[in-house]
């Protein structure tokens, strides 16, 4: 097994990074719905993050013939891309095969949208992975969570959990989120794109 490991191609290796804070204080913030996917990816593949090398936790699996990583750094969000740089040194995925899956405030609580490179667009999270790694070209997942109601500032915003109100729609969007990392992989991102981003989940009345 690991001999078959050693000898995969780079474009058969796939990293998936969920962005998020720890600490049990921070489990329910908006910040850390990037840890929630990734976690229910890990559940419904009967994964475990249990390798707490490169300061994440992490786990690796194969995954229709592909090695696939999933991980969750642990150096706090303003240094996301330490941890990761870390990972795609020892794992040497192609940087189009690493998805960041983060929340993401200037798009509306119920919707996802898979990005394909770009810019930071203000999150932090983000921010050190284009810093630490030297590119912008690896793919998003970005979860919406919309603007404060109630002239909260950004920064206690995102560290606090959903609106009761929007808790439901939350819980299936992340279960969305899940299904394009999935097609993600196995079909490529302009795929993923063309599926998942024309999608809103809205609480029923």
């Amino acid at each position: 097994m690991r001999e078959q490991q050693a000898k995969r191609s780079p474009k058969d290796i796939y990293l998936i990074v969920g962005l998020g804070n720890p600490g049990f204080e921070y489990e329910n913030s908006r910040h850390n719905l990037g840890f929630k996917a990734v976690d229910i990816l890990c559940e419904k593949l009967g994964l475990h993050l249990t390798d707490q090398r490169f300061q994440a936790l992490s786990t690796s699996a194969n995954y229709h013939g592909k090695k696939l990583i999933l991980t969750c750094p642990q150096t706090f969000m303003n240094r996301s891309g330490l941890a990761v740089k870390y990972l795609v040194e020892y794992y040497k995925p192609e940087i189009g095969n690493m998805m960041v899956v983060h929340d993401d405030i200037d798009l509306d609580a119920g919707r996802i949208k898979i990005v394909r490179g770009g810019g930071a667009g203000g999150h932090h999270g983000v921010e050190s992975l284009i810093y630490y790694l030297g590119t912008k070209g690896f793919d998003r997942a970005r979860i919406g969570i919309g603007r404060p109601r109630y002239d909260e500032p950004i920064e206690d915003f995102v560290l606090n959990p959903v609106y009761e109100d929007q808790q439901r729609t939350i819980g299936h969007v992340l279960h969305l989120v899940v299904e394009a990392i999935e097609s993600f992989i196995l079909e490529g991102v302009e795929t993923a794109m063309n599926n998942f981003n024309s999608l809103t989940m809205r609480e029923k009345e």
